[in-house]
């Protein structure tokens, strides 16, 4: 059975080798890279399933490298892992394309389990090739299977989590949805700080979808969001 492939990043040797190892326990194979700039040497030239990145990196920090790994690739998972706490680094984390945000110190376990998300869905994805992955949004036209949002002849790469979120409003057209469903659905958790995240995602997608002004992902005070098109 093939391995997944983990791009994991991290100048901290202890850590680094202690996670590489308790990931490679549980049958991933692990590249692990000291700095940005060889991890992107790297993954430009081999294929990886996810991205693990600590922030504070030599030669490269983690934001430069996730910036990098975005034009390459939009719909890789990227996980940042890193003392950084605070919410403005989390939300920058997000808004840069990240697609989650662990705080050091963390548990092995906290992190499989990122991981065993991401890897499920994109696994699913693959299998359902004969479900219908095409949906019209007014002017838009959304291609889930290849995570393109296009307009008028003009694509947009939507990384993974952006591409969940919108095809979850879509599967929910114009009905009310409940911040913390939509947190479940597509995050599976609805803690705080994923709930800001959410904010972020939503202004990516109204960002992505300003060009036709019959598309709207309203606010409903004190309860959620409602996609109209």
């Amino acid at each position: 059975m093939k391995k997944n492939k983990i791009l994991y990043v991290e100048d901290d040797m202890n850590l680094s080798f202690v996670t590489k190892d308790n990931l490679e326990l549980r049958d991933y194979e692990v590249f692990l890279y000291e700095n940005g700039n060889l991890a992107l040497k790297s993954f430009k030239k081999g294929k990886f399933d996810i991205c693990i990145l600590d922030i504070m990196l030599p030669i490269m920090d983690g934001f430069t490298l996730a910036k990098e790994i975005r034009k390459k690739d939009k719909e890789i998972p990227i996980i940042f892992l890193s003392a950084k706490s605070t919410l403005d680094d989390k939300i920058f984390g997000l808004q840069i394309g990240a697609d989650d945000y662990i705080t050091k110190p963390f548990s092995i376990q906290e992190l499989v389990l990122k991981i065993e998300i991401f890897l499920k869905r994109s696994k699913i994805l693959s299998k359902k090739e004969d479900e219908k992955k095409e949906f019209k949004i007014g002017k838009y036209i959304f291609q889930e299977k290849d995570f393109f949002l296009i307009y008028e002849n003009k694509i947009k790469k939507l990384t993974f989590r952006e591409n969940e979120l919108l095809k979850f409003f879509i599967k929910n057209k114009n009905k009310i949805l409940k911040r913390e469903d939509i947190l479940l659905e597509v995050w599976k958790d609805d803690n705080y700080f994923v709930g800001r995240s959410l904010d972020v995602f939503i202004s990516r997608l109204r960002k992505y979808l300003r060009k036709d002004k019959n598309i709207k992902i309203a606010n409903i005070h004190g309860i959620g969001f409602r996609m109209e098109f």
